[in-house]
């Protein structure tokens, strides 16, 4: 059983930064998508970023070049490095799971079993 535990979350001002982290146990290494998704108000949930290894990652095209994800596979901590916030970035971001079939990709969203509580960010201008 995959279990997520979110933290890192605050608020910011437009253009600073901040970072995520994810406690992530009950996971294999080579066998587990693992990501971020995000819901702002009256939004639907939409995927942010995913990742399998180094070479395998997936952004969203809102984030492409302002966010980064990252995964330390000794610590077990999932990492989203947040630059240029903007208040378009307010939102509830979740840190998911899934078992990894081909390539990792941050959706469709029904195909992430694991969900943690999420954490709250916000951006003003």
């Amino acid at each position: 059983q995959v279990q997520l535990v979110e933290s890192g979350g605050g608020s910011a001002q437009a253009g600073g930064s901040l970072r995520l982290s994810c406690a992530v146990s009950g996971y294999g290494y080579y066998s587990t998508c693992l990501g971020w998704f995000r819901q702002a108000p009256g939004k639907a949930r939409e995927g942010v970023a995913a990742i399998r290894n180094k070479v395998n990652q997936d952004y969203a095209d809102s984030v492409k070049g302002r966010f980064t994800i990252s995964l330390d596979n000794v610590k077990n901590v999932l990492y989203l490095e947040m630059t240029s916030l903007e208040p378009e970035d307010t939102a509830m971001y979740y840190c998911v799971a899934r078992p990894l079939i081909g390539y990792c990709y941050a959706k469709p969203i029904h195909s992430f079993d694991y969900w943690g509580q999420g954490t709250q960010v916000t951006v003003s201008s």
